[in-house]
């Protein structure tokens, strides 16, 4: 792969992670450009933040967003079967989803637009995948990340302890 990149035949090297811990494993035996990173940096946890995505900023490596909506309940709100991390959501996520839900109402905000718009404030993410089956999900995701959100709904998060105090968020 490094030949590869090397001749221009590829851009970067790239690995997946869904757990946190991972990136700084990967990172000590592999020099990689990014990081597809399924979970664990969204509305409902960023747990990354200071040890995973920090030593990425060290290596000057990039982030792809992907869960962004954990798995379905920051895409469905915290209703019955809701989904986080490809399971039915625990009673603990379903509260701290309504009540972050009930904050983005609050602000005339969808909380699918917050979930989609949040990742993206932090330097390291160059993109995120929403993911969409049919072609009218993918206008909704437009009209989602193109969604104005003020910048209050990201201090009352960070206020009420549901979204970590130093945590990039959107302007």
């Amino acid at each position: 792969l490094e030949e590869l990149r090397n001749t221009g035949a590829i851009k970067g090297i790239g690995a997946g992670i869904n757990e946190v811990g991972m990136i700084p494993r990967f990172l000590d035996l592999i020099p990689l450009d990014f990081f597809l990173v399924a979970l664990y940096y969204n509305l409902l946890d960023q747990d990354i933040l200071d040890v995973d995505l920090a030593r990425c900023a060290e290596a000057g490596v990039g982030i792809v967003g992907g869960a962004i909506f954990a798995s379905g309940i920051l895409a469905s709100g915290p209703i019955a079967g809701a989904y986080y991390d490809y399971a039915p959501a625990p009673p603990a996520i379903l509260e701290k989803t309504r009540r972050i839900e009930a904050l983005c109402r609050r602000h005339d905000t969808p909380l699918a637009a917050a979930a989609m718009q949040f990742p993206l404030a932090h330097p390291l993410y160059a993109a995120i995948i929403p993911g969409a089956i049919r072609p009218e999900q993918v206008e909704k995701n437009l009209q989602l990340l193109h969604h104005p959100i003020p910048a209050q709904l990201w201090a009352d998060l960070k206020a009420e302890g549901l979204l970590a105090a130093h945590a990039p968020t959107p302007a």
